[in-house]
């Protein structure tokens, strides 16, 4: 089933999650899916690019369900080869930082949940406009894991440590004021998809070589991504998943007891 729609108008790649049913979960499809779009949209003569998600989240995280098919029997061997992004980056990292390499401004509009893999996804964008409903998490703990989707790379580019700290320690969501305070979102808007593609009209206007030009010596300016931290993402995760806390953490939220760990 299609999981994303990609349209063209005025400049303006529109990129929509579009499995509303499941609040826009990120399974296998929708993995393969976002990166299609990344690489349509980069080879594109588009000026700007819109995220956005149909229904009533932008994205709610990673489809746990799906989560042991896509990974198989070998965390390290799902998640430490880099076979994306040039060699730097595993099929889940690329989700989020594809946004980081495609050449023209990415706009995120945010609404409902905006969690885990959706958050990190979000992150990914150059500029983040939330709706009034916004709910944002780093939400890896929840499942006895740790952000492995570029999540560590981009955090910290955004907040202060002790805030990336809170984040990842509790998986507690913050709503869109306590979101746009710590510096998550750019910011707020009662409309946030109308908010963005008016952004995205006044950005399309401007020189399109220019601001190709701009976000790559912003994004030099800030620090380009680290390989290095890419990689350790992807070996700390691969420690934990499948292993006596993590699936006891698993086993806890399905039966909704508390976690104990041996």
């Amino acid at each position: 089933m299609s999981r994303v729609s990609v349209t063209h108008e005025n400049h303006i790649a529109h990129v929509r999650l579009t499995r509303a049913d499941k609040m826009n979960a990120v399974d296998q499809d929708m993995i393969d899916a976002i990166i299609a779009a990344g690489q349509e949209v980069a080879a594109s003569d588009a000026r700007v690019v819109v995220l956005s998600g149909e229904g009533r989240a932008f994205c709610a995280g990673i489809d746990i369900g799906g989560l042991g098919k896509s990974m198989g029997n070998d965390p390290e061997a799902a998640l430490v080869p880099r076979s994306h992004g040039d060699g730097t980056t595993n099929q889940w990292q690329e989700v989020a930082m594809i946004w980081t390499r495609v050449p023209m401004p990415v706009i995120a509009a945010l609404h409902g949940p905006v969690f885990g893999a959706g958050c990190q996804l979000a992150l990914g964008a150059d500029i983040r406009i939330a709706g009034p409903d916004l709910q944002m998490a780093v939400m890896e703990m929840k499942w006895g894991l740790v952000p492995d989707m570029g999540g560590m790379v981009l955090l910290p580019r955004l907040v202060r440590e002790d805030v990336a700290r809170r984040l990842t320690y509790t998986a507690t969501p913050v709503g869109a004021q306590q979101a746009l305070d710590w510096g998550l979102v750019t910011e707020l808007a009662d409309d946030p998809l109308a908010a963005a593609l008016a952004l995205a009209e006044e950005i399309a206007g401007k020189s399109p070589s220019a601001i190709r030009a701009a976000k790559a010596l912003i994004t030099q300016g800030y620090g380009a991504y680290s390989d290095r931290i890419l990689m350790a993402e992807s070996v700390e995760q691969a420690k934990l998943i499948g292993k006596p806390d993590q699936m006891e953490v698993v086993a806890a939220a399905m039966q909704k007891r508390a976690p104990v760990f041996q």
